[in-house]
């Protein structure tokens, strides 16, 4: 137990200690450690994701902004959460048998993990924590919320679920943060 404590301590202080969504590495829908450094010089979207929520169809349009802008130096990442009315309650195989058979999923998918309360992953910890990111930090509120991240590493704007993939103000904001 006090083993687990001090594991979550230094966990949690690596996140306050990052510099950039760069510091992070999480595990791909098949068990593979994601350095999330490997999207340096990219232009990511994170979004946290569920297979039985009413916002599950933006899986749809996710591909489609993947598909659009991929080529372009942008790159979507989904993060798979259970933290939300049980709405991702499937194992990693589960979720990326119905990704692919119901939406053709090609992006980037990464193994579920926890978005908020005790046992927050370090990289939700640092995109929601208003001393590392002040302007985009605070709780996530639902499945499908989504932190735009510049080629740095940087997080430099968040959209909530009611925010489709198609929204004119998140097509523009990967667009002008591609151009730079």
């Amino acid at each position: 137990m006090m083993k687990m404590m001090l594991l979550g301590l230094t966990l949690g202080a690596m996140a306050y200690a990052a510099s950039s969504v760069y510091d992070f590495t999480l595990s791909s829908i098949d068990g593979a450690a994601t350095p999330l450094s490997s999207f340096k010089g990219k232009v990511v979207l994170l979004v946290n994701v569920a297979s039985k929520c009413g916002f599950t169809p933006q899986y749809a349009g996710l591909e489609k902004l993947y598909e659009a802008y991929k080529d372009k130096g942008f790159v979507i990442v989904g993060v798979p959460a259970n933290d939300f009315g049980a709405q991702e309650p499937g194992s990693n195989e589960e979720i990326k048998t119905f990704c692919n058979r119901n939406y053709n999923v090609t992006f980037p998918m990464m193994g579920k993990v926890s978005v908020k309360g005790a046992n927050m992953t370090p990289l939700y910890q640092y995109l929601t924590g208003k001393s590392a990111n002040p302007k985009t930090g605070g709780e996530i509120k639902w499945n499908f919320t989504k932190f735009l991240v510049d080629k740095k590493g940087n997080v430099i704007n968040r959209f909530e679920s009611a925010v489709t993939p198609q929204a004119a103000e998140l097509v523009k904001a990967v667009e002008a943060a591609l151009a730079l």
